[in-house]
């Protein structure tokens, strides 16, 4: 016969209780994540844009942030930490606590930087999540309105013959703009056009304003209002088709340069072992809003094309342009940071 210490054995109403006051204790903490994760997020979360203001990114991560605050009635905000083509801001979000309150809006530089640099600091299949693709802009090369060159031909030509008068704009190193500016030259042979590197895709387009540099290699998106105002002319858009703003610009194509696509793509990503269901949140949030008809009208105003994908196919691309950047660079001969 079995003995019980204590005292007299439970009755059966002792033992009902126990088991509820111990399902109640194992409940508890699961109720309390889930209103723990019900009231996310709680306090602003920060969308980090590793590029200076004005340039595509920045562009693109305040009209992004400004929606969802519009949609959720949660606060995001935008914080510029630009340099080092990207790598700063990268590796500042790549160690930030994986809290589901910091965001990279990341641009190919990502993808760029792995065949581009030595060393980076983040390891970029690892240390990084995706979010959701974003939107995206063909490059597009430009020169003031008072330029002589009215196509790229004209500009090469001119260059060739007066190589001391002529130079370009571009963001920082690793960047599409960079690249394709890279690419020109080595095709044309032009290795006294200079490049001036500027701190983001903004800064290069005053750089050209300003009459520093003759000939701009950037985004569409910072381009366009330049376009539209006049006071900047578009020589040609590396894209596969013309863009439905600006017509009368030729593709690079069209302009006697065959697979010369280059575009500036954005995607929100968080760090690794952000909680899945605040980057789930977030991706939902994010698809939302992008299909709007009125935002993507918006987007294709301020030149950029709205891309509303999922996580799971932002990730796919960025990897993929990891080793199509990589041999993009080794074709060209670019030497590695």
């Amino acid at each position: 016969m079995t003995r019980f210490m204590g005292g007299s054995a439970p009755t059966r109403r002792n033992v009902i209780r126990a088991a509820a006051t111990l399902a109640a204790g194992v409940a508890l903490p699961a109720i309390h994540i889930r209103s723990a994760f019900a009231a996310y997020p709680d306090r602003p979360v920060k969308i980090v844009v590793a590029n200076t203001p004005g340039g595509p990114s920045d562009l693109v991560g305040r009209m992004i942030a400004a929606a969802l605050e519009q949609s959720t009635g949660k606060t995001f905000i935008i914080e510029n930490r630009g340099g080092a083509g990207g790598n700063i801001g990268m590796g500042y979000v790549a160690h930030a606590d994986p809290d589901g309150y910091t965001m990279l809006l990341a641009t190919n530089a990502l993808s760029v930087n792995v065949g581009l640099y030595n060393k980076l600091p983040f390891e970029p299949r690892k240390d990084f999540v995706a979010v959701s693709e974003v939107a995206g802009a063909p490059n597009i090369f430009v020169v003031r309105k008072e330029s002589p060159a009215k196509s790229m031909k004209e500009f090469v030509a001119l260059a060739r013959a007066h190589p001391e008068q002529y130079n370009v704009s571009v963001p920082p190193i690793g960047t599409t703009p960079q690249l394709q500016a890279s690419l020109l030259k080595s095709r044309e042979k032009l290795p006294k056009l200079e490049e001036v590197v500027f701190k983001g895709g903004g800064d290069a387009l005053q750089g050209l304003l300003t009459g520093t540099v003759q000939l701009a290699s950037n985004s569409l998106g910072p381009s366009a209002p330049h376009i539209k105002a006049g006071t900047l002319r578009g020589l040609a858009i590396c894209a596969e088709t013309r863009w439905p703003e600006f017509p009368d610009i030729p593709t690079m194509r069209e302009a006697g340069y065959p697979d010369f696509v280059f575009a500036t793509d954005m995607v929100l990503m968080a760090p690794a072992q952000t909680p899945s269901d605040m980057v789930k949140w977030l991706e939902q949030q994010t698809l939302q809003v992008l299909k709007e008809p009125a935002m993507q009208e918006k987007f294709l105003k301020a030149g950029f094309l709205v891309r509303p994908k999922g996580g799971a196919d932002a990730w796919a691309r960025v990897t993929k342009e990891m080793d199509t950047f990589k041999d993009i660079i080794e074709g060209a001969g670019i030497k590695k940071l």
